[in-house]
């Protein structure tokens, strides 16, 4: 049997693999699998770091359903296979006059693994990408298909954007898009004080803004970004610029870095002040996709929690002063972002305005004491972890931040008694 591993290398397993093209075979593999009582589990990028996409039955990979199944221009109502990657979607998208409205910093993601997972970008006027979804075409346990959207089973439609793969196998996303546009990029080094004592300013004011702080520093990076009128000229980064900025210095050396470190981590916080100081502010224009998402070679490990967005400065302020009490040294800038509040059941924004904190480490080094360390903080501010990234959450600690928790567990013993669709890290945060 094949040998799947995740992006992160924190998930192996070796499991037999159907592909099926299209809707109607994958509804044959589900059906057959479930009728041999063997546990069915799609697979998209793999850049969960849980076991959230994990098996011990059938895997399904779905890359040869992808692509654009229709697009309406004058509607933006854009519908998509499952498999389709992100990055892909989005060049398709502007070279037909449309963009997404947010995405996240990565665009290596399937649409439905990313929405199933929650993944988001950040702006306070944006939700995550699932908000974005306007009907779900899902495969049930019996290989039964079931369309849901706020008009057609709204209930399950509320709960399947993000479903965790829990309730069905998403076959066809159809998304609400907008002409395309481009965003102007501001990127610049601040410290942290400045950030904080600015921040409601900063979230209010800019379409998108977030910042990295290197921990050990009292130095960030901001990045803020804006749309542009229709028609702007676009002034995307120089070729050497990126080659320098974004290959060599944010992958490569960094990558370096870390190796050293690694093996003389009281090196880090010299690094990270070096780091902070060779930062240089960077202006671009450039299409809204194209500014979104970064590329990442280096390898690392991610949790990332999210919180009331009132609270982000004294979340902030309890990891600086745990990290200076332990003596645990980062590496990697912890990232900060935020979102408008949402709908949907287990969305980590449902129902308030969100600041997301994520904290990395790098994937050679020990990443627990700190990650738990850092939940602990988060779980006293009503935090709720982002459901393809570490944690160390069950069932009955989920419920307590999750209004309707209850619901979508209920909705899933309605559609999968069998769980057919389940495994080790449903059983974890979902109960049995």
């Amino acid at each position: 049997m094949p040998r799947w591993t995740n992006w992160s290398g924190t998930v192996s397993i070796d499991v037999p693999v159907a592909a099926p093209a299209t809707v109607s075979e994958l509804s044959r593999v589900v059906a057959d699998a479930a009728e041999r009582g063997q546990r069915v589990k799609p697979i998209g990028a793999g850049h969960s770091f849980t076991s959230i996409g994990a098996t011990d039955g059938l895997q399904l990979r779905l890359d040869r359903m992808a692509g654009i199944v229709q697009a309406d221009r004058n509607t933006g109502l854009v519908t998509v296979l499952a498999g389709t990657k992100l990055h892909a979607l989005n060049e398709t998208l502007w070279d037909v006059g449309l963009s997404m409205t947010n995405l996240g910093d990565i665009d290596v993601q399937t649409i439905s693994g990313a929405i199933s997972t929650g993944t988001h970008g950040t702006g306070l006027k944006f939700g995550g990408i699932a908000t974005q979804v306007r009907a779900l075409d899902l495969v049930l346990a019996d290989g039964s298909p079931l369309h849901c959207s706020a008009d057609e089973n709204p209930e399950v439609f509320a709960a399947a954007r993000v479903g965790l793969g829990a309730l069905g196998v998403i076959a066809t996303v159809t998304l609400q898009c907008e002409p395309a546009y481009a965003l102007a990029a501001a990127e610049a080094p601040a410290s942290l004080d400045e950030v904080l004592d600015e921040l409601d300013e900063n979230v209010v004011g800019n379409d998108h803004f977030e910042f990295y702080w290197f921990p050990h520093t009292r130095r960030v990076l901001t990045k803020r970004n804006n749309r542009v009128l229709p028609g702007t000229e676009l002034r995307p980064v120089g070729r050497f610029r990126h080659w320098l900025d974004d290959d060599l210095l944010a992958n490569r050396v960094f990558d370096r870095v870390n190796r050293i470190t690694t093996r003389r981590p009281g090196l880090i916080p010299r690094a990270n002040a070096l780091a902070a100081r060779l930062l240089s502010p960077r202006d671009f224009v450039d299409r809204s996709h194209r500014v979104f998402a970064s590329v990442r070679t280096v390898r690392f490990r991610e949790m990332e929690y999210a919180v009331p967005r009132a609270v982000v400065p004294q979340v902030l302020a309890e990891i600086e002063t745990y990290l200076a009490r332990s003596g645990e040294q980062v590496g990697f800038p912890v990232e900060v972002r935020f979102a408008a509040a949402d709908d949907i059941w287990l969305s980590t924004a449902n129902g308030r305005e969100t600041g997301y904190l994520a904290v990395h480490q790098y994937h050679r080094r020990e990443h627990e004491s700190y990650f738990r360390a850092v939940e602990d903080i988060a779980k006293d501010y009503g935090g709720r972890p982002h459901w393809g990234k570490l944690h160390y959450r069950d069932a009955a600690a989920l419920r307590e931040v999750y209004p309707q928790f209850d619901e979508f567990v209920a909705l899933r013993d309605k559609l999968d008694p069998q769980r057919v669709f389940g495994n080790e890290y449903l059983t974890r945060v979902l109960g049995g």
